[in-house]
């Protein structure tokens, strides 16, 4: 069993108007790496020790620092 957090499509499209928008890179999926900054807040873990499944622990960071900037706290 899995115990990994992920966000249902109820609470994703709550969240869809605050996405960045994408300049040119593919993005990493948001569902993984909005459920993997929650998950890193919620256990108190560091960045480095995020579970491969949310992405790169630099991306799930620095979609969070854009998200802050934007006025949305996480």
């Amino acid at each position: 069993m899995s115990t990994l957090f992920w966000l249902t499509d109820a609470q994703m499209a709550r969240l869809r108007r605050f996405r960045p928008q994408s300049h040119g890179r593919p993005r990493v999926d948001d569902l993984w790496v909005l459920s993997g900054i929650i998950y890193i807040n919620r256990n108190g873990w560091r960045w480095c020790n995020a579970p491969r499944e949310y992405g790169p622990a630099q991306t799930l960071y620095k979609r969070l620092a854009h998200l802050k900037a934007c006025s949305l706290r996480a």
